[in-house]
């Protein structure tokens, strides 16, 4: 692929999955001011259409992604005028990644560094090959990094983990990604496809609603904001909706349910 095949990143539909990818493989598929505003339409438009129960992130080439232009900092940071910073605009997408309803599965094609690493720790589950690595840069770049990526490093991989990672800046292979929680599951590259197909099949055939809610209330808690009237009130009306009865009557007939 030449530089001029490069794009923003490109949404694909398959039946029930929808699959972003990210498009800038000659500099790592490293993210631009005008790629946040077309992830945020993408998300949008996926979760407004009912058929897609799933969502896959990936990218192009031999990384995952690089994380924010760099460039783009610098001309801030350069800046004597105080403006919204790169980090912010940056949280805005990574929140809202975080915060479909649908699950997500990062497909991790390759190295994921600097904000990716916070962009792939939002989806809910991580598929990565075992030549995957990462790292974050923060400290050795001099950045002090926006608090919603912090969060989510201290409540998905502990703060000891949180703690190395950002402080050191060192760098981690596969092996370690997986023994951290940061990745979900390790498959050779040869594999990749075929788990990630897996469990978005997995993903995209269980009760959406019961899902959507499930996946707020454990947001929620893990985030210490925990509406338990709204997570009571989602689980009493689960016990009288159309996807337990379907639930229950699949499994009576030994047969898939069809949500």
């Amino acid at each position: 692929m030449s530089e001029t095949d490069a794009s923003p990143p490109i949404l694909e539909r398959q039946g029930a999955r929808a699959t972003i990818r990210l498009n800038r493989p000659k500099h790592l598929n490293h993210l631009q001011a005008d790629d946040l505003d077309v992830l945020l339409k993408l998300f949008a438009e996926i979760e407004a259409d009912p058929a897609l129960r799933v969502l896959v992130l990936t990218g192009t080439g031999r990384a995952f992604s690089a994380g924010y232009d760099l460039n783009s900092v610098a001309e801030r940071a350069a800046s004597t005028v105080e403006q919204r910073s790169a980090g912010s605009a940056f949280e805005v997408v990574v929140n809202r990644l975080e915060d479909i309803g649908i699950p997500t599965i990062c497909r991790l094609n390759g190295g994921v560094y600097g904000g990716s690493t916070d962009l792939a720790l939002a989806c809910d589950f991580r598929i990565g090959t075992d030549t995957s690595e990462m790292f974050m840069p923060a400290a050795r770049l001099g950045l002090h990094y926006y608090k919603g990526g912090i969060a989510r490093y201290v409540t998905r991989l502990g703060l000891d983990n949180a703690k190395r990672l950002f402080l050191t800046a060192e760098k981690i292979g596969a092996v370690e990604m997986l023994r951290i929680g940061y990745l979900t599951a390790m498959v050779p590259p040869e594999a990749l496809d075929e788990e990630v197909d897996r469990l978005a099949t997995v993903l995209a055939g269980n009760a959406p609603v019961a899902m959507r809610g499930m996946k707020r209330t454990i947001h929620e808690i893990a985030r210490g904001e925990l509406d338990a009237e709204a997570a009571d009130r989602r689980h009493r009306d689960s016990m009288r909706g159309d996807e337990i009865k379907e639930g229950i009557r699949a499994f009576s007939e030994k047969r898939p349910p069809k949500f």
